[in-house]
């Protein structure tokens, strides 16, 4: 399950959020913090994640703390998805 998540993850942002879709993204490749994805996008991702995989995302939670690579989004989505 959990490489599901990274894989729907990554390509959602190198296709929607990058324009990128053959780009790999590393899960500890750093979102936020390189301004790899603006503050615009980080809503977009989101918004995908609720929509995709079901779970609330508080907007507290939108920062470097929880959203800055794909093994922080995942260990977030799979703690709301127990």
């Amino acid at each position: 399950m959990t490489e599901e998540i990274l894989v729907s993850l990554s390509q959602y942002i190198a296709s929607e959020i990058l324009g990128q879709p053959k780009r790999a993204i590393d899960p500890d490749d750093a979102l936020l913090s390189s301004g790899l994805i603006d503050s615009f996008h980080l809503v977009d991702l989101a918004i995908f994640v609720e929509d995709h995989f079901g779970v609330h995302i508080d907007d507290s939670e939108l920062n470097v703390g929880t959203f800055d690579n794909l093994n922080q989004l995942v260990a977030l989505i799979r703690s709301r998805q127990a």
